[in-house]
């Protein structure tokens, strides 16, 4: 946020200046004040000062108030902000109404212009036609409260079994961060140096007014974090029973586990207009697939037998298995900075007879641990993903889910942190992604996974599996992912590439068809009109029938904020991205019957993560996600969107 910058006053009167020692001051900080004659006096700072000017003058005569900025400022965030009264003497003068109208107005300008910042802040971006505002239960991620819900799944987005002692594979953190503050007292405090101010005008002597400084928390337990005149706290909506709830013999695992999820969201609901939402959710996924089990069915069909010359991997017996998750439960904590946050993380493996006490070792192992970015005030998300000879194939993605209806991949009702769904071609998407580790040749990492469900006659889904198709469209930023689209192998491109200005370019038009820029198009296994060559994505690894569009970086899509060459946003090259997600996924083929009307391409899922394929060894993807955001129209209001 843009600080406002410290006014110059000037007079021809004698003239104080206040010399910054530094731009940033902290609670030991010392302000100097050096007048004329050689006389200085030093003046303690409460809190963060960032002051935009090498010198503030302030006139000798008149009764001034200087505030010291944050970005944070009202009476009711104090120490955020701390109030420095400058009293100057008078030279046996009476001050006149004029000198204690300005000491107001520079107190009340003071307040407006940083409540201007911060709006300015807050406000909504735009574009040439259109207004945009968050879609998201937490926009940006700077909520200071947690939100986080995690899932697991099995090879064809079911539960099948649950791990030992785990419960079923649905749990969350959702953590409230209460600070009983001291404003009042700090408001009172501020009223009386004003009227002191102003009626040490009509005094005769010289002296520095200032406030002192107030902490603002302690913890839960009751531990000083800064002193003792407030506290802070934490409220956990979700208890380890609540976590640790199983299907049993009793039920169903996979009717279970959707329930559980409808349970924790109940518990985790933040009850905001236009909608209530739940949880960023963590998604786990296992890429072990037992061909000797009918757990999967094919293209949303039951089948009483596997048959297919796939290749999937599976170390034998109970290689579809859940993993082992273990949960640091949100906790409050110091920056040493005069700031409270919480901190917290998953973390586990798919080995179920691994001891991660000693270590991970030769085992598969993943974690999502969260805390807060002090600048941004945005959340971090860290996330860590290791594959072993035993899984071989693992997803890890940060997800934003629809509040209600069907996520992309799903077949039931599921619950999420968007409110309001974004429709093709006008949404975006925000996120800041740093990648250490990339996890191998075989590690699609998607800048960007979209998902979505319609029916190949362009109807939305109403979850019969039979009909419904599973729709997604990611951008895989791995420098060494290759593209299996070519003119020699038409099999795995879309039928046709839209070019930005519209223009249709058939897959067979060798010389202006753009194959580098995807990686692999499959079509859904219920359509019943393809285009040869064609190529149907795996019928098994989804509750139903499904259709891939998979980008690589390249110009066609650089147009809309993606990158435009491998290699960017890659290791060693952190960004924050601003995708115009609407405008390029309205570009992407989808299949269709002929003859039916276009569907509404409303979008439920969208993922930040990797899938690491069948590593040939042991593998490791490590990545940050934070300043997430999802904009839409302003006037997009649209309630049927839910049912998607």
């Amino acid at each position: 946020e843009q600080h406002p910058q410290t006014q110059v006053i000037t007079q021809d009167t004698s003239t104080y200046y206040l010399e910054v020692v530094s731009r940033s001051l902290y609670s030991l900080g010392k302000i100097t004040l050096t007048r004329k004659h050689n006389r200085t006096e030093s003046l303690p700072i409460c809190h963060r000062a960032n002051i935009t000017s090498n010198e503030a003058r302030v006139p000798h005569r008149p009764p001034l108030v200087l505030l010291f900025y944050s970005s944070s400022f009202s009476l009711a965030n104090y120490p955020a902000t701390c109030l420095s009264v400058l009293e100057n003497r008078m030279d046996g003068h009476l001050g006149s109404c004029w000198q204690i109208i300005l000491s107001l107005v520079v107190l009340l300008s003071s307040l407006i212009i940083t409540g201007l910042a911060r709006n300015d802040a807050l406000s909504p971006s735009s574009s040439s036609s259109y207004n945009y505002v968050s879609a998201v239960g937490d926009p940006g991620m700077r909520s200071p409260n947690v939100r986080v819900a995690l899932e697991a799944w099995n090879f064809c987005n079911e539960v099948g079994f649950e791990a030992p002692q785990m419960g079923s594979p649905r749990m969350a953190d959702c953590a409230d961060l209460s600070c009983q503050n001291t404003s009042g007292m700090v408001s009172s405090l501020l009223l009386l140096l004003m009227i002191m101010n102003l009626l040490y005008v009509f005094v005769e002597k010289e002296d520095i007014i200032y406030s002192p400084c107030l902490g603002f928390g302690v913890d839960s337990l009751g531990a000083d974090l800064f002193d003792n005149r407030s506290r802070c706290e934490v409220h956990h909506k979700v208890t380890d029973f609540d976590n640790n709830l199983a299907a049993g013999d009793a039920n169903d695992p996979d009717i279970f586990a959707v329930r559980k999820e409808l349970y924790l969201a109940s518990l985790c609901e933040v009850n905001e207009p236009p909608k209530p939402w739940h949880f960023w959710m963590i998604m786990l996924k296992n890429g072990n697939f037992d061909k000797n089990t009918t757990l999967c069915p094919e293209n949303g069909k039951k089948v009483s037998k596997i048959v297919t010359d796939r290749n999937f991997p599976c170390f034998g017996h109970g290689c579809m298995n859940q993993p082992l998750v273990y949960h640091n439960y949100s906790r409050l904590v110091s920056s040493g900075e005069g700031n409270a946050y919480l901190t917290g993380g998953f973390f586990g493996t798919y080995d179920l007879h691994a001891d991660l006490s000693k270590g991970v070792d030769n085992n598969s192992y993943f974690s999502v641990f969260w805390k807060k970015n002090l600048s941004s005030e945005s959340w971090i998300f860290s996330h860590k993903l290791t594959t072993s000879s035993k899984y071989p194939w693992l997803m890890l993605y940060l997800r934003a889910d629809a509040t209600e209806g069907f996520n992309g991949g799903y077949h039931y009702n599921g619950r999420g942190i968007m409110r309001k769904l974004p429709e093709s071609p006008n949404f975006k998407v925000k996120l800041t992604l740093n990648i250490t580790r990339g996890g191998g040749s075989n590690s699609q990492f998607y800048l960007l996974d979209m998902g979505s469900c319609w029916k190949n006659n362009g109807d939305p889904c109403d979850g019969d599996v039979l009909t419904d198709v599973t729709r997604y469209s990611e951008m895989i930023i791995n420098p060494e992912t290759t593209s299996w689209c070519r003119a020699d192998n038409l099999v795995s491109c879309p039928p046709y590439h839209v070019s930005p200005t519209g223009e249709i370019i058939h897959r067979n038009e060798t010389s202006r068809f753009p194959y580098s820029a995807y990686h692999l198009y499959c079509s859904p296994g219920n359509a019943q009109y393809l285009e040869k060559p064609y190529d149907i994505c795996d019928p098994y690894s989804n509750p139903q029938a499904q259709e891939l569009v998979q980008l690589l970086p390249h110009p066609e899509w650089a147009v809309h904020g993606y990158p435009g060459r491998k290699g960017e946003g890659w290791v060693g090259d952190a960004r924050t991205w601003e995708l115009d997600v609407g405008a390029l996924s309205s570009r992407l083929y989808f299949y269709q019957d002929p003859g039916t009307k276009p569907a509404r391409r409303v979008w439920t899922s969208l993922n930040v993560g990797t899938e690491i394929y069948v590593s040939r060894e042991g593998e490791t993807a490590e990545w940050t996600v934070s300043d997430f955001d999802l904009l839409v129209p302003e006037d997009d209001i649209d309630g049927n969107h839910s049912s998607y």
